[in-house]
């Protein structure tokens, strides 16, 4: 069973960053495809970024230049770095993995609890 444990957040002034990271455990993890999503109370999950088994990316138009996503097969784990946080980025952010395939939005089947991030003004 794969299991999904991210960490890194916290609380951080406008204009900072943090580094979230993913560890993932229970099956091979070159094998999954990654992304990052968010939660913002009283909204719907947001997509953030994805990446391929072969470190392909995307980053979605909303925080692309300010979010990139990272790869560790040797650790088995994943990043979001993000920069020039904003009021609006305070979210429960939550990594997740899909089986195979390339980047998508959709159809992830495991999930993390989340952390949460906190922009302060």
């Amino acid at each position: 069973q794969v299991h999904l444990v991210e960490s890194g957040g916290g609380l951080v002034q406008a204009g900072g960053s943090l580094r979230l990271s993913c560890a993932f455990s229970g099956d091979t993890f070159s094998d999954y495809a990654m992304a990052w999503f968010r939660q913002a109370p009283g909204k719907e999950r947001e997509f953030l970024a994805a990446m391929s088994r072969s470190g392909d990316t995307f980053v979605e138009e909303a925080v692309k230049g300010r979010f990139t996503m990272s790869r560790d097969n040797a650790n088995n784990a994943v990043s979001l770095h993000m920069n020039n946080l904003k009021l609006e980025d305070t979210a429960i952010y939550s990594c997740a993995a899909r089986l195979g395939g390339g980047i998508t939005t959709v159809g992830y089947h495991y999930w993390g609890q989340g952390t949460q991030v906190t922009v302060s003004s």
